[in-house]
């Protein structure tokens, strides 16, 4: 997902300070905002892949989501949350600069069910033929005890290592950071993050959907859908 136009803005940067993404304290412009992009990324994105499909060809989709309708839960966005509060810890360091926090926005969103099936039958290529969302551990359960020093830190050096994988390249191109800093980074981020696990065991939510590519002569209107939480 591309992150939403209008975030540079002084007044969301300004409301948001401190964080990277939705968050609890974030202004309805910026909820509005990320999820206005979704709608139109997503849905451009079903359009896409119809055209590849023939008449009963079948898609299988998966990537992290949320329960709730409400953006600004912990499963669909407090590991930003977290790695914001490790940027912060650089900014008191002298590290990086807080204007640079408050004007980098992740390229990402954790959709609901609802949204998901509202965007496809929108469309109307597709038939949802099911929709399963399941429970994952930060760690993948990974990490049985989380009470102690070693098993927090066992967990969080896992977390942190995976979220490493997919923003580091982000955050160098934004924060221009040298290897030591974005080390000290991720070390930071690791601590938070296994102090986080040791006191709640927040999840991910992860979507399967299986969606069939409609024949042109079957009714476009909405088709039922069964949501399945493991």
């Amino acid at each position: 997902m591309k992150v939403p136009v209008g975030l540079e803005s002084y007044a969301v940067k300004h409301l948001n300070k401190g964080k990277v993404y939705i968050s609890k304290s974030s202004p309805q412009s910026m909820v509005n905002a990320y999820s206005s992009q979704f709608q139109a990324d997503f849905s451009q994105f079903i359009k896409s892949r119809s055209q590849e499909l023939v008449p009963g060809g079948r898609m299988v989709l998966s990537f992290l989501g949320r329960k709730s309708i409400d953006p600004t839960t912990e499963d669909g966005c407090y590991q930003w949350e977290l790695l914001a509060e490790a940027l912060m810890s650089l900014v008191k360091e002298g590290l990086t600069e807080e204007d640079k926090v408050a004007s980098f926005n992740a390229p990402y969103y954790a959709p609901c069910a609802e949204e998901l099936k509202v965007e496809i039958l929108k469309e109307g290529s597709f038939i949802i033929d099911r929709l399963e969302a399941f429970e994952v551990d930060w760690d993948g359960g990974a990490v049985a005890d989380t009470h102690n020093e070693q098993g927090k830190m066992m967990v969080g050096e896992r977390v942190a290592k995976t979220i490493r994988a997919v923003v580091e390249s982000m955050l160098e191109s934004h924060f221009r950071l040298g290897q030591d800093t974005m080390d000290v980074l991720f070390s930071k981020f690791a601590e938070i993050v296994g102090n986080h696990l040791s006191k709640t065991r927040t999840k991910y939510i992860n979507f399967v959907i299986s969606l069939v590519r409609k024949a042109s002569h079957i009714n476009l209107e909405a088709q039922p859908m069964d949501v399945f939480l493991f």
